[in-house]
């Protein structure tokens, strides 16, 4: 028998991004789907994303949409000690 050939585990869920804009508002933990991200890109295609749904939101709420100036992702949240 052959050994199997263990697979790294795939990136599920969603990446959460910080974003200012140029108006100097700020916009925290905007969820970008994992799968988008990565490989030669990084997180550029997270841009595209959140400009797209900057101009469904601004759209629904009849404004023009903001100009990004800065994405980051949003620092990891510390896990919650169990109560017990």
């Amino acid at each position: 028998m052959s050994k199997r050939v263990r697979q790294l585990p795939q990136e599920r869920g969603f990446v959460l991004f910080d974003v200012v804009y140029e108006d100097g508002s700020r916009a925290s933990n905007r969820r970008v789907p994992a799968e988008i991200l990565g490989g030669l890109d990084g997180d550029d295609p997270a841009r595209g994303h959140i400009e797209q749904q900057e101009a469904e939101i601004a759209g629904k709420a009849g404004r023009e949409p903001r100009a990004i100036q800065t994405l980051m992702r949003s620092p990891k949240a510390d896990p919650k000690p169990p109560n017990g």
